[in-house]
């Protein structure tokens, strides 16, 4: 059936949305495919609609095609199965709670495992059931703390999840490997450019996880690439290579001098090179130990201090940081905080003061690199006092590592190294999909088994498979707009083509009418503008605004017995023959529908 403007339930606008951080969102609002219902909730107009169901789609073909089965669950579900996964206290504030009339306690799903899980359970006990891939498009809601960027990051959102169900870990192997497989092709399919890293489990558990990124510079996630090999992860996944411990025999004795106003990394490094100076080389950040103070935020509620020591040429990163923690959300200590600890000296902090067994009794981890036998600069604990050639082992043991430092280009690759030339240099991308083998944990926690050809009780392991087909509307818009408008890959635009009739002539609608009723019997999906009191330019700002990937305009032309196609992303124009552009048009859309940007 063929869109008419003049009915057709939009409005485009020229002004910006005042709440409006990226340009996707900007676009899609003004647009008209997403009006701002309340913060991070988006009502979805016909134009957005049909973009969002051509990416589900997509979708629901490609993991059709591997055996998987759509199912559908309730948004609205009980505690006792998150309660029994420990997720009703992990999710913390991210979780919508409500009661029901009797006080019973319930939530809106943030993601489904525990319900795939118990499905499953319910349902199969055999290993001949397995093994068993199910899936489902369906809304989800997390109380973010800040939404923002529109579709980007949002309360309530749609996702496909999907679960595969094997016997044992070779299943599982194989079942991870058919999904993203279908991934490659799903992402390929939506015409965006997009890379897969190595990624954290966070609180989802399990062991392998990668993620599907859209190459984005508004993109909230920073991820990192080998300039020589292959290797591509998250920033919160790079895994630093420890140094070789350094011996320390003959290493001079630790001494405290008198530093007065050094309470920062750079005013300390000036006063070590104008009062001690070294011999082989000037003092740099690199060898001091700056130690940083945070909160864990533990989901019941219960807040700790750790101390994390860092190289001073580096800084903590507290997405990096979060990533090795979740479900434990991490604050920066503020001076309310810093003054329950009357053992620490603000600017001055050193790690004898540091550890379970220090006189703070906060728990101190370090960057992999401060290993055995390094030295280094680090604070006294007394005002204007700094330590120097402070060892590790020797002089303090911290109680653990962790990977927390920023990651910079120019970072040794953890795979090639330094010695091969390896080297890291780092971009920015949206979380398109991730992918998990979560093992045994939530089969484990509400007792999925099944027998085995031996007749054994086994538990069943389990891969965990996401993608946000309404965060991919946004995502696939950022990768692909331009300076006037979006600018759809046909795969999901939500026409083939936009038909936009000029002028005053009734000649001229009726011939873009026939134009668009001859295209439509052919199955080519057609936006008309048939605006009657609309004048060219307004039309022709709509239509770039709007995207379709193919413009046509009936108008002046049509005198000579042509019409105008023009190319929406690059803006090339042809004129056709009025008699064969039934026929250009339908072979256009036919030879451009497969085409994508893939993966990079």
């Amino acid at each position: 059936m063929i869109s008419r403007m003049s009915t057709l339930f939009v409005r485009t606008l020229r002004e910006d949305p005042a709440d409006a951080e990226v340009p996707s969102h900007r676009l899609l609002v003004r647009a008209g495919y997403i009006r701002r219902a309340a913060p991070g909730i988006y009502t979805w107009l016909p134009l957005g609609l049909r973009v969002l169901r051509k990416i589900e789609n997509i979708i629901r073909e490609e993991m059709d095609a591997i055996g998987a089965q759509e199912v559908s669950f309730p948004a609205l579900l009980p505690r006792e199965p998150y309660e029994a996964s420990n997720r009703w206290t992990e999710y913390g504030p991210n979780l919508f709670r409500l009661q029901d009339r009797k006080g019973a306690d319930y939530l809106l799903g943030p993601t489904h495992e525990e319900m795939f899980t118990l499905l499953v359970k319910g349902l199969y006990s055999s290993y001949k059931d397995l093994p068993l891939s199910i899936y489902q498009i369906q809304t989800k809601y997390r109380d973010e703390a800040r939404p923002r960027a529109g579709l980007l990051r949002g309360r309530e959102f749609t996702m496909k999840d999907s679960y595969s169900f094997d016997v044992d870990d070779a299943g599982l192997d194989a079942s991870y490997r058919a999904h993203r497989e279908a991934y490659v092709r799903i992402f390929d399919r939506l015409g965006f450019e997009y890379v897969i890293v190595k990624a954290t489990s966070g609180a989802m558990g399990g062991s392998r996880s990668e993620e599907f990124l859209a190459k984005a510079e508004v993109g909230e996630d920073t991820y990192v690439r080998c300039t020589r090999c292959d290797y591509a992860a998250n920033v919160e996944a790079v895994e630093v290579r420890a140094p070789e411990p350094v011996p320390y025999d003959d290493a001079p004795a630790a001494h405290a001098e008198a530093t007065p106003g050094t309470p920062t990394i750079a005013t300390l490094v000036d006063h070590l090179n104008e009062r001690f100076p070294r011999d082989d080389r000037p003092w740099t950040a690199a060898d001091t130990l700056k130690n940083v103070l945070v909160v864990l935020v533990h989901p019941d509620g219960k807040r700790e201090p750790l101390a994390i020591g860092v190289p001073g040429d580096r800084e903590v990163d507290l997405k990096r940081l979060g990533g090795q923690l979740e479900p434990i959300d991490v604050e920066p200590m503020d001076d309310d905080e810093l003054a329950k600890h009357p053992a620490l000296v603000k600017g001055y902090i050193g790690p004898e003061v540091l550890g379970e067994e220090g006189k703070s009794g906060i728990r101190y981890v370090v960057d992999p690199r401060v290993v055995e036998g390094t030295r280094w600069v680090t604070g006294a604990n007394v005002e204007g006092s700094h330590v120097i050639d402070l060892v590790v082992g020797r002089d303090f043991t911290p109680d653990g590592t962790i990977e927390a430092a920023n990651v910079v280009d120019g970072d040794a690759c953890p795979r090639c190294g330094h010695d091969q030339g390896g080297t890291l240099e780092a971009a920015r991308g949206i979380e398109m999909g991730h992918i998990f083998q979560l093992g045994r944990k939530y089969a484990d926690a509400l007792g999925l088994q099944v027998l085995d050809e031996n007749g054994k009780l086994v538990t069943v392991t389990m891969g965990s498979y996401g993608i946000g087909p309404s965060r991919a509307v946004a995502a696939i818009a950022e990768n692909t707009l331009d300076d006037i408008g979006l600018c759809w890959p046909r795969n999901v635009a939500p026409y083939d083509l936009h038909v936009v009739a000029t002028g005053k002539d009734e000649a001229v609608f009726e011939a873009a009418a026939r134009l668009a009723a001859n295209l439509d019997a052919r199955g080519v999906e057609v936006l008309l503008d048939d605006r009657p009191k609309v004048s060219p330019g307004v039309k022709f700002k709509d239509a770039e605004l709007i995207g379709v990937p193919t413009i046509v305009t009936v108008g002046r032309g049509l005198a000579d017995g042509v019409v105008e196609v023009k190319d929406r992303r690059t803006g090339e124009r042809t004129e056709v023959p009025v008699d064969g552009a039934v026929e250009h048009l339908v072979g256009l859309v036919a030879s451009a529908g497969a085409t994508g940007a893939g993966h990079r």
